[in-house]
């Protein structure tokens, strides 16, 4: 088979996984405050030939529930997160073709700033980097950054996409063979293969000349997850490895289709953006131990894990409401956070006014069954993997972790070489660079631009 699945593991920099009661697994290591921890897990997804190691980040712990912090601190839901560029660092040291992305704010950073650390990445790690670009969620990560609330949606995706234009201007400023190292004359490098960016717009003004050189990539590869509509034309228009999450695989064929004609419809090549939807596995030597699994997997969840993390991520204070009370459709409209959760909710439910309840089931906020399930034998989960990626709802998977680093290291052992053995992933790596990796060409001056302009 010629074409090959794109895997990529879903991590986070704090004390839990994506899944927040994977930190009270008997089997997680508890070291995630060093190194070696992400060293760890960076080694056992190289050894499985994963194209990418990719961070998720907010920049607040979940605090919106009752207006506090303390039940998120009580009950460890995702309270501790550090900064991402220290850890690619180490991970990157520890690898030497893994993938590595990291998660950067459109709304609380500056242009110049993004793109200097992601470009300096690149160099540092060989060609290895990616950048997720978010707009970020809520209302506590505006108070961390000097604002009083966080900006309406559509004002922040039209931010970011300015933002973009200027972070891809820097990153082409310096020519390909603008550095010459001629000792003999004195020239470092040739000033007319540098430029100024001089751009002046509505949110930015940034002059330039940017002062890295262009990178082993060309630049940086680009992640995004936009799944509202304006999200989604967001991603359509910049991202290369666009990361979604479907409810079932019918729901997934059909996104998948009209995404990759809306990638087409902004210009680009659909064969050049790789769609990947978050899964958990669970995968064990027979089908009762996978089951066995889950069933002490799945009972480490409480309720308060749901309700902490649908708060964050939509804005809303979740305590306010009893669990049947539905809400307005005032309370709704209003919802600023991760709108396409709140648009799965009224799907799912059939409610146009769903209740807290509703939210909770049909989210699974804070559960394993948020993103889809693969279960059982690795006959099993390759055949269920298969489905999806064959039945073009896909072109691979990111694979989130019920608990570090044991998720992976089962999954790497058995699930990977029975996908190797269907060819549908790959044996090794195909160079040193993630952009070879994901079959993606070395970005070239200008190649991002709309052909209009």
């Amino acid at each position: 088979m010629d074409r090959q699945m794109a895997l990529v593991a879903f991590l986070q920099a704090q004390n839990c996984s994506n899944y927040p009661a994977s930190w009270r697994h008997p089997a997680t290591m508890q070291d995630y405050l060093s190194p070696e921890y992400y060293q760890r897990i960076a080694r056992v997804l190289e050894a499985g030939r994963f194209h990418l190691a990719f961070f998720d980040d907010r920049l607040a712990l979940p605090d919106l529930y009752g207006a506090s912090h303390e039940e998120a601190v009580r009950h460890g839901i995702r309270v501790v997160k550090m900064d991402l560029v220290p850890i690619l660092t180490a991970m990157g040291l520890a690898t030497r073709c893994l993938g590595l992305g990291a998660t950067y704010s459109t709304t609380y950073y500056e242009p110049f700033h993004v793109a200097r650390v992601f470009a300096t990445l690149d160099h540092m790690l060989g060609g290895r980097v990616a950048w997720n670009v978010v707009t970020s969620l809520n209302d506590s990560e505006a108070r961390n950054m000097s604002l009083a609330q966080h900006l309406p949606h559509d004002e922040r995706y039209d931010r970011a996409d300015e933002f973009m234009e200027v972070v891809l201007g820097h990153w082409d400023s310096w020519e390909d063979g603008a550095i010459l190292h001629d000792r003999e004359s004195g020239t470092f490098a040739d000033p007319a293969k540098v430029h100024r960016l001089d751009h002046q717009g509505r949110y930015f003004r940034s002059r330039g000349p940017f002062t890295v050189p262009r990178t082993p990539q060309g630049r940086p590869v680009l992640i995004q997850a936009g799944q509202s509509g304006r999200g989604q034309r967001f991603a359509a228009r910049w991202g290369e490895l666009v990361f979604v999450i479907y409810p079932s695989l019918e729901i997934g064929r059909g996104v998948y289709r009209a995404f990759k004609e809306q990638v087409a419809a902004a210009g680009r090549d659909p064969a050049r953006v790789r769609v990947c939807p978050a899964v958990y596995a669970v995968v064990a030597e027979s089908r009762g131990m996978a089951e066995e699994k889950l069933a002490l997997i799945e009972g480490l969840a409480k309720p308060i894990d749901g309700l902490a993390l649908l708060s964050e991520v939509l804005n809303y204070d979740f305590s306010r409401k009893g669990m049947d009370e539905p809400f307005s459709d005032e309370e709704l409209a209003a919802i600023q956070g991760l709108r396409a959760i709140r648009d799965r909710v009224v799907r799912l439910s059939g409610k146009r006014n769903p209740t807290v309840r509703d939210f909770m089931r049909y989210s699974a906020r804070g559960t394993v069954r948020e993103f889809p399930l693969f279960l059982g034998t690795p006959r099993d989960v390759a055949d269920q993997m298969e489905e999806w990626f064959a039945g073009e709802a896909c072109d691979g998977f990111v694979l989130a972790a019920t608990h570090i680093p044991g998720a992976y290291e089962d999954f790497v052992r058995l699930a990977v070489p029975e996908l190797q053995r269907r060819g549908l992933f790959r044996r090794d790596y195909a160079g040193p660079t993630l952009r070879e990796n994901l079959g993606l060409p070395r970005a070239e001056i200008g190649d991002w631009r709309l052909p209009c302009g």
